[in-house]
């Protein structure tokens, strides 16, 4: 079947998980092989964690396109539009483009299922179309963040990575993961390849799992912990930060977001291009200008002036969240728009930002689909923990606009999942071309 259109395509896409079930590495290999290996056609740094892999990926790609450097990222999920996922320099493909590399996995999966093998997954298909849309548009790097886990990711079928990068690991996907950080850690560190080098953020307990599997496999190993960083200023613009690193350790870097997380996201991709620096051509100020131009999606994004979105949909997350909030309520009244699906610990998230946080105003809504958490629910819950001010529109525009009639002269805070990230991004460009 040929599919005409951009439309049909992503719709495929869509429905892909309903006739196929989870796929070894040797098929995604297998699938590359099929399509004529296009990884080989440029290097890869590769990206788990639990937390802050997309924002690294994020300063990396940065950094490689202000050194002069024609990059590809991949990254999940999509906010708005699926196209999100596949970036060069920065910016998402073209529909021309997805749709050609659509076209081809599509054919290779008829194949495939015409010869008895599993068709690909919906993720593996999504891997797949962007090795074949960065070998098309001649990338030089490609950035690669995993979609769950690493060890058997679909994106650990790529062999030979410059880097390995491991960020933030804490609780999440134990169904799928473990029921320990240990366990969790030690799947994160199945991206490690023999003998390339490894860069990790070393404050969690379980980084032990990480420098044991770096030592049997004779991989450099080099780590980042909250030490090695120096907060310098952190406003509603951003944050200044300096390094330990003796090679920055005269600059001063400015990250675009307020988030004192990001800081380490920051300092992992920066260590990522110092230890790889006798392969690339790049600056300090190259390096300064990446740091501060990287742009990412969701995570304590600045959207509107005082309205900043956050899919923090895990414990971890939220930790983080609060630990931000925290930092502007001294200076400004804090409006929460709040959403969740159902298989998150959704009462614990509320209770953790209730104790936390004086909100001012609480908006809940809901994220229509088979995880739906009705509003009104949510709103309860938030009641429950001590909340005033609060009020459940089941509608997220019409939640959104009563989000933004509270926040007044304060901040407003959109949190809880990273699909009302997608909605509220969705409805301020929305509106933004009414």
């Amino acid at each position: 079947m040929i599919f005409l259109n951009y439309e049909e395509a992503v719709a495929y896409i869509d429905e892909t998980p309903k006739f196929t079930t989870k796929n070894s590495l040797e098929h995604t290999r297998e699938c590359l092989r099929r399509l004529g290996n296009p990884q080989d056609s440029f290097q890869v740094i590769h990206v788990a964690g639990t937390n802050g892999k997309g924002s690294t990926c994020a300063f990396l790609a940065s950094m490689l396109r202000e050194a002069g450097y024609s990059c590809g990222l991949f990254t999940s999920p999509h906010l708005v539009k699926i196209n999100e996922r596949f970036q060069i320099d920065e910016i998402p493909v073209e529909d021309k483009l997805f749709l050609q590399a659509f076209q081809r996995v599509k054919e290779l999966a008829d194949e495939l299922t015409s010869q008895g093998i599993h068709h690909p997954t919906y993720f593996e298909m999504l891997f797949l179309m962007g090795m074949l849309i960065f070998k098309e548009a001649g990338v030089d790097y490609v950035v690669l963040e995993t979609g769950l886990g690493g060890r058997l990711d679909a994106t650990t079928s790529i062999e030979n990575p410059m880097a390995c990068v491991i960020t933030s690991i804490s609780m999440d996907h134990m169904e799928y993961l473990g029921n320990t950080l240990e366990e969790i850690a030690g799947e994160k560190a199945g991206i490690i390849v023999p003998g390339v080098p490894v860069i990790f953020d070393g404050n969690h307990q379980a980084a032990q799992v990480i420098r044991d599997r770096a030592k049997e496999l004779g991989s450099p190993c080099y780590e980042i912990c909250e030490k090695d960083c120096k907060v310098l200023e952190n406003t509603r613009e951003g944050i200044a930060f300096s390094m330990e690193e003796e090679s920055f350790k005269d600059t001063v870097f400015q990250i675009p977001f307020v988030a004192r997380y990001q800081v380490m996201n920051a300092a992992l991709a920066l260590k990522t291009m110092e230890v790889l620096r006798k392969s690339f051509t790049y600056t300090t100020e190259d390096l300064r200008r990446g740091i501060a131009r990287t742009r990412w999606q969701g995570r304590m994004e600045t959207v509107l002036p005082g309205v900043i979105v956050d899919g923090a949909h895990n414990e971890d997350g939220v930790r983080r969240f609060v630990e931000t909030a925290k930092h502007f309520q001294e200076e400004a009244k804090i409006t929460l728009l709040f959403s969740a699906v159902a298989d998150k610990d959704y009462p614990d998230m509320i209770r953790e930002i209730c104790e936390a946080i004086r909100l001012e105003n609480v908006v809940t809504t809901q994220i229509d689909g088979y995880r739906v958490v009705p509003a009104e629910d949510l709103a309860e819950i938030f009641r429950q923990n001590g909340c005033q001010n609060v009020t459940a529109k089941s509608d997220i525009p019409a939640a959104l606009e009563e989000a933004l009639e509270k926040k007044e002269d304060g901040i407003l805070f959109c949190v809880g999942s990273l699909y009302l990230v997608g909605a509220v991004k969705g409805e301020i460009r929305r509106r933004a071309h009414d």
